[in-house]
């Protein structure tokens, strides 16, 4: 019963930490407008994400436009848009390996194959988490490299948008939730057993000893 419970808490943070890296994926906020002098008078704010860059005005109206060209846009993003596909795949894949092995599915019968099928699934959610992990941390770094660097013009500069902070978010709940699956273990109830005795001497009507093996 415990291993079930850890299985469904497992899997529930790892399908949230899904939710939150497929939306910090398609999220504009990846980097925003840094604004460092207080006298500036701020006319609009920039966003830049994976696939899109918006302009929010004052007036709070918003105009967006997609990345005409993969091939221009700086590695770090490149890389980001890889990783992130291939870290949302991995969780959907992670996700049916789970159903599949979970205690509470009978696709599997073998309880010691559904634990194994678990454990598995639990590793792919790891792998996933990492995957997102490191274009968020090569944002970041560049973010504040850039922000900290006096020959970056001030109008360039950014800071960490919302969408890095909700894939961290989203990377320790697939780490967290995939470490549950893989501690996932099976039941240890008995299906089924034999039990041997030693052969035993009974005496018989006539005086003789019968020798029988019982299993």
């Amino acid at each position: 019963m415990a291993s079930a419970g850890l299985e469904i808490l497992g899997l529930a943070l790892c399908v949230i930490g899904t939710l939150l890296e497929m939306i910090a994926c398609g999220l504009p906020t990846w980097k925003v407008t840094a604004f460092i002098e207080a006298n500036i008078v701020v006319a609009q704010t920039i966003w830049d994400g994976l696939w899109m860059s918006c302009a929010v005005q004052s007036t709070g109206q918003m105009q967006c436009k997609i990345h005409d060209s993969m091939l221009a846009l700086t590695h770090d993003l490149q890389a980001a848009r890889a990783l992130t596909v291939i870290s949302s795949v991995l969780c959907v894949i992670g996700l049916m390996v789970a159903i599949a092995g979970a205690q509470c599915t009978n696709c599997i019968r073998t309880d010691s194959v559904k634990a194994r099928v678990v454990n598995v699934a639990g590793v792919i959610y790891i792998v996933s988490g990492v995957f997102v992990l490191v274009p968020l941390c090569w944002m970041a770094n560049n973010i504040i490299s850039d922000f900290y660097n006096p020959q970056v013009p001030t109008a360039k500069k950014r800071e960490i948008g919302a969408a890095l902070y909700i894939g961290w978010a989203a990377t320790a709940l697939l780490l967290l939730g995939g470490s549950m699956l893989c501690c996932s273990c099976p039941s240890t109830g008995a299906t089924g057993y034999s039990v041997n005795y030693a052969p035993t001497k009974r005496a018989t009507s006539n005086g003789d000893y019968d020798k029988r093996n019982y299993v």
